[in-house]
């Protein structure tokens, strides 16, 4: 009896709260609440009372007066951005060391995916999650939505293509312009008024219909806010500019044209931002040049190129086109450091000996003439057979990256060897066929120097000498208060991911040692090469990837965590990233003892350039996507050998091994058995029958569903039918595939 009491008094208690938050603005006394309650016993009045008093106690209510009481405000008014779900509920991303606040679905306002938004969170939801309702939009996180249209008589919707953007937009008839029904388009944002169901929008822009390679890559254009052309005048200031070569800026610069340099990049490279030049001293020492277009050189800050460059902040590659940061007539002639071509560098320039330690270097402007343009590929032959033009060059160049590479792996940089899928195209823009991008000593090659000139320029800027030792003693005790530059952070990943990562590899036997960073870091390599060729290599190389922190560009160094550099910054590529921009106009201010930018206004130039990264990633991945699901649109009902790459609540991601093309099981389809998910362990139980699909386990499918629309494969595990169609026409995808 006693707890039953106890539970209606609980009862009473959260019903007293609700009704005094849902009128928070109103005083009642004790017998307005019961009338509104409908409480009528004396007995129940009793209990009102008591429940009123403890609510104050407790902070709950306050009492404005004798006898009347008002819900204290429960609410607090913070502002971050929101992330939609597929289901239309939201989280709001308050910031750094803050949970995530939970917003439902009909709470969400009027707010789009990615936007500012003020809103006010339920502080009282302590040991559960923070609990929210969107006030305001402050800002648009972006007007402009790539959708599929749908005509009806007097009006249009428009639904997006972003999963995300969880509303339709209403497009009224005038707005539509000449869109046809089904067809993919740009609908801009008008308004979304009070008591509407859908924001209004209009057409900007057709793209035609979908599936089509050339609607299709405009459109993802358009969704990432990548720019087709540059602005007229942006074009004419490029066409403008002084481009040749003269006696008298050769005279300011330190002349390298007599020395052998020679360019290394893909076959297919339009843009040659790097050069190596290599001779011997006479004091037997080698003296290497790494050499950088100058492109600080023609875009002066301030400029409109310079504006616009930092608006792109980066060079965008689509599966079939460059997105280039600058116009042509820098990227591909003015900066491009083209075969038998005078062109001005900014230097980084080494002299080391055999076992490539550097006993000097020089950083400055330069002039120089590249002699030969080597595709990979013939370096690679080069380095194989020891044979071909510059083949002494080479073969030394090769020796010392490869002393750098192995001295970076015992100091705790980590490789991770991942092929990068590329695609053939017809000329119309057809997949015919896929390949894998890896990286071989050649590639290496390159790497290995471009990362020593960026890890030396960037100990030069932070006043590092040659031993590693600062140059000047800085005094204040303060983290991050020394010389003004721009990093390439990587930072340390945290333990509790680490710990992660051991405990789960250790179900597979393999061991981790977590101690400090260096440790750690050799301890990942071993394990990368412990897994390789195993079955569960794949998973287990994903995790590691996971498990690390993304890296970015700041002004407060946090060392590159991934690479094993305490200093590190991006200068060897200007013409496709404006931070190596920046870095170019910091090394000459300090060479020249000038200012170029105070860290405030770097730190926001840094904070663009690492948002505009990940905007391009984004575009190039989606692009990649829609090539492996046009590439597969002809193979529906084929079956291929594949690799599981993801497990989810949802559903089992495989990954073909053939051609890397990722598509979905859904779980709601695994009929064979009754399936449990195993969260924990990244797999799937049969309850009856045992069967158990684990991240990285081989696995037979066949293609169901190629979604052009959604960029979107669906496969399915073969069933005993498959099997006997296999067994009788042979294994393997290719016999599938000649019938």
């Amino acid at each position: 009896m006693a707890k039953k009491k106890k539970q209606i008094k609980k009862y009473l208690f959260e019903q007293v709260l609700a009704f005094l938050q849902h009128n928070s603005e109103k005083t009642f006394n004790y017998k307005q609440i019961g009338a509104a309650m409908e409480l009528n016993t004396d007995g129940e009045r009793l209990e009102l009372i008591e429940v009123l008093e403890a609510l104050k106690q407790q902070g709950f209510v306050k009492e404005t007066e004798v006898g009347k009481f008002q819900s204290k405000s429960t609410k607090q008014f913070v502002s971050g951005t929101i992330d939609f779900t597929q289901q239309g509920t939201a989280f709001v991303i308050i910031g750094e060391g803050q949970d995530d606040v939970f917003i439902p679905f009909k709470k969400t306002k009027d707010a789009l995916n990615g936007d500012l938004v003020k809103i006010t969170v339920d502080s009282r939801r302590s040991g559960r999650r923070k609990e929210g309702e969107v006030t305001e939009v402050i800002k648009r996180a972006k007007t402009d939505f790539v959708g599929t249209v749908k005509i009806m008589p007097k009006f249009a919707f428009v639904i997006p293509d972003n999963g995300k953007i969880h509303v339709d937009f209403f497009v009224r008839k005038e707005d539509v312009m000449d869109a046809e029904d089904g067809q993919k388009v740009l609908v801009r944002f008008k308004e979304w008024r009070s008591g509407d169901q859908n924001p209004t929008g209009e057409i900007v822009n057709v793209f035609g219909n979908p599936g089509e390679h050339k609607t299709e890559m405009h459109a993802i254009m358009a969704e990432y806010g990548l720019p087709e052309e540059f602005p007229s005048e942006v074009e004419a200031a490029a066409k403008k500019l002084a481009t040749e070569i003269t006696d008298k800026e050769i005279a300011k610069r330190r002349d390298f044209r007599k020395i052998t340099t020679m360019t290394i990049d893909p076959v297919d490279a339009k843009d040659f931002d790097d050069a190596l030049s290599i001779q011997k001293l006479e004091n037997g020492l080698w003296e290497i040049g790494v050499h950088i277009a100058d492109v600080s050189h023609y875009i002066k800050p301030g400029s409109i190129l310079d504006k616009e460059a930092i608006q792109r902040a980066t060079s965008v590659y689509l599966v079939d086109r460059c997105i280039p940061m600058l116009p042509e007539v820098l990227s591909n002639f003015a900066c491009s450091l083209r075969p038998k071509e005078e062109k001005y560098c900014f230097s980084a320039v080494f002299q080391m000996d055999d076992d490539a330690q550097i006993h000097d270097q020089w950083f400055g402007r330069t002039v120089i003439y590249s002699d030969h343009r080597f595709a990979y590929e013939e370096v690679q032959k080069i380095i194989e057979t020891e044979e071909g033009e510059y083949k002494e060059e080479i073969l030394v160049l090769d020796k010392l990256a490869k002393k750098l590479r192995a001295d970076r792996l015992r100091k705790g940089s980590i490789v991770f060897d991942k092929a990068e899928v590329k695609f053939h195209l017809d000329e119309e823009g057809n997949p015919t066929g896929v390949y894998f991008k890896t990286q071989q000593d050649a590639h290496k090659l390159i790497e290995d120097f471009m990362l020593l000139a960026n890890r030396k320029v960037s100990e030069y800027l932070s006043d590092i000498g040659t031993s590693g030792q600062p140059l000047t003693q800085n005094k204040s005790k303060k983290k991050n208060d020394g010389p003004v530059s721009v990093y390439r952070v990587h930072d340390t990943p945290n333990d509790e991911k680490m710990t992660e990562l051991s405990n789960f590899v250790a179900r597979f036997g393999y061991q981790m040692s977590l101690g400090n960073k260096q440790k750690t870091a050799q301890s990942i390599n071993k394990l990368l090469v412990d897994v390789k060729n195993k079955k569960e290599a794949g998973m287990i190389e994903l995790l590691a990837v996971r498990s690390m922190p993304k890296a970015i560009y700041s002004t407060k160094n946090a060392g590159h965590y991934g690479l094993g550099f305490d200093y590190y910054t991006h200068f060897t590529s200007p013409i496709r990233r404006y931070p190596d921009v920046m870095v170019h106009r910091l090394l000459e201010a300090k060479l020249n003892g000038t200012h170029y930018a105070s860290k405030d206004e770097l730190e926001l130039l840094c904070k663009h350039s690492s948002e505009m990264e990940k905007l391009a990633a984004e575009a190039e991945r989606a692009s990649i996507k829609y090539k492996q699901v046009e590439y597969m649109s002809d193979k529906i009902g084929q079956v291929f050998e594949g690799v599981i790459s993801g497990v989810t609540e949802w559903g089992i991601y495989v990954e073909i091994t053939e051609n890397k093309c990722e598509g979905m099981i859904k779980a709601r389809e695994m009929n064979d058995d009754a399936y449990i998910f195993d969260e924990e362990n990244y797999r799937y139980v049969g309850r009856h029958k045992g069967k158990v699909y684990a991240l990285g386990d081989k696995v037979m499918i066949k293609v169901r569903k190629a979604d052009l629309l959604k960029k979107q494969l669906d496969y399915a595990f073969i069933d005993d039918s498959d099997k006997q169609q296999m067994d009788q026409g042979g294994k393997g995808s290719k016999k599938k595939r000649r019938r």
